[in-house]
């Protein structure tokens, strides 16, 4: 699943090529929405919601997407509309076309009701007015579930909202807290929340998720992607093993030496 500095980039793509233009193509593939038509509205907003995509329309409507774990948004120059199946919505205007492929959600729904959708997320890492007081919400919620591990914990979307399986990975990694410690037994749950909003922040308009700093092949992870290999900063093998998240088991990686067992 697209982590959340790749949906807001996302939402950053989709607002440059829509905001501001009035739509000229709508085109619903599913069901639910196979007759909505919004052309002739224009696009006020395109903004990101952790993991989450709203694309607000004059009249007070909202298109509201998510990525799940196969979906993009793609851009491109107007033209004949595509065949594909995978394609689930296209909106465009005179100057670009936006198609929505393999989307996990696609849903029409008033501006009023977007908390319907979103509002049970936690604080959004990549929020514009991401401060104090939001980080130390983060830190309430994941704390409110103390017996948790947590690896689990930071990929629940109601704690706090943005971090997926590399993130996660690396997050622990970074802090040298085994992803399997009960959220209690973390030292510090705030410079934990702190670290993830700083990575997800240093990635935003970046291709490609860099988390040790360097830029080449192999190296631009601590442990994620890594098992077997040696850890950057040990030496130590590093090892996986799935572990609860919030689509199910997720495979998770961590170094035994830097992140010992709880």
């Amino acid at each position: 699943m697209p982590e959340g500095d790749v949906v807001w980039r996302t939402a950053r793509r989709l607002h440059e090529a829509l905001a501001g233009r009035t739509l000229t193509v709508s085109d619903f593939r599913v069901p639910r929405h196979a007759t909505a038509d919004l052309r002739g509205r224009a696009v006020e907003r395109a903004v990101s919601r952790g993991k989450h995509l709203l694309v607000r329309v004059e009249g007070r409507l909202t298109v509201h997407t998510h990525l799940r774990m196969d979906g993009s948004w793609r851009i491109r120059r107007p033209g004949p509309l595509p065949r594909d199946p995978r394609v689930r919505l296209v909106l465009g205007n005179a100057e670009w076309h936006a198609l929505g492929h393999a989307l996990g959600v696609v849903e029409l729904l008033r501006t009023a009701d977007e908390d319907a959708v979103v509002g049970h997320l936690g604080p959004d890492l990549l929020s514009s007015g991401w401060d104090d007081e939001l980080a130390a919400e983060a830190v309430r919620r994941l704390a409110e579930r103390p017996e948790r591990a947590v690896g689990e914990s930071l990929l629940d979307q109601t704690r706090l909202a943005g971090i997926g399986n590399i993130y996660k990975a690396e997050v622990c990694f970074l802090r040298g807290v085994n992803p399997w410690t009960p959220v209690a037994d973390v030292p510090d749950l705030r410079a934990m929340v702190d670290l993830s909003h700083r990575l997800l922040y240093a990635n935003r308009d970046r291709d490609g998720h860099v988390t040790t700093g360097d830029l080449r092949p192999g190296r631009r992870h601590w442990v994620y992607g890594r098992a077997g290999r040696p850890c950057l900063r040990c030496g130590t093998r590093v090892r996986r093993a799935d572990q609860a998240g919030e689509a199910g088991e997720r495979v998770t990686f961590w170094c035994p030496r830097c992140q010992p067992a709880p």
